[in-house]
């Protein structure tokens, strides 16, 4: 078999990540493997969707999708639009926050896996082939959370209910978070009842302190 023939059997992946220094990396790294091929990159979920949607399309088996790329295109809204696609590629999220937040937010946006940055190479291939089969891939410390959510003996926090109490430890009023998320003010309040029920508080200052504590959301 020829080098040729063998790059066609190989695995077509999109980068999407904001640092060029990252890609790059990654780029090195799928390179020194002949059954993968970066074959597209992208700086945000945005540009990524131009590749996929784009005339002509590129041809993609995996996208590897950071879930924070600065100004442009966040992750979690690119893979809803994705998933939107004719027959989508699956989307492995490769990122380094692991707050059940963003976990939920990518697993409920359909992405079909989640990996940590600091995962060893030889796993975030086998998660890429894990992946382009269509299977769920998790890291590790992401599995254990999922199923720690899974055992609670406390409800867990809906995927609304956690992007509220974000918006919340951003320092957005309720009035704020409902032109944010255009819904009412008295939804906005119906939610963060709940929010403080499920964590054992009473005002908005706890449930930001013991959301943090917990890891359940993060504040860049």
């Amino acid at each position: 078999m020829t080098a040729l023939d063998e790059r066609r059997r190989a695995l077509r992946i999109l980068l999407v990540d904001d640092h060029p220094v990252v890609r790059h990396g990654l780029k090195a790294m799928f390179a020194e493997r002949p059954d993968m091929d970066v074959v597209a990159e992208a700086a945000d979920g945005g540009a990524a969707l131009e590749v996929l949607a784009g005339d002509p399309v590129t041809e993609v088996d995996v996208v590897l999708m950071d879930l924070r790329m600065g100004a442009g295109m966040d992750g979690v809204t690119a893979i809803r639009r994705i998933t939107e696609l004719d027959a989508p590629p699956p989307v492995l999220v490769l990122t380094t926050y692991d707050t059940d937040a963003d976990i939920l937010a990518a697993v409920e946006a359909g992405a079909t896996g989640y990996m940590l940055k600091d995962a060893p190479p030889d796993q975030l291939c086998e998660a890429v082939h894990t992946a382009a089969r269509g299977q769920t891939a998790l890291a590790p410390d992401v599995a254990n959370r999922l199923m720690d959510r899974l055992r609670s003996p406390s409800p867990a926090l809906s995927g609304r209910e956690l992007e509220i109490l974000g918006l919340l430890a951003r320092g957005l009023s309720n009035r704020a978070i409902s032109r944010e998320l255009f819904i009412s003010e008295a939804t906005v309040k119906t939610h963060l009842v709940h929010v403080f029920d499920k964590l054992g508080v009473d005002n908005r200052t706890a449930a930001i302190t013991t959301a943090l504590r917990r890891g359940i959301i993060r504040v860049d």
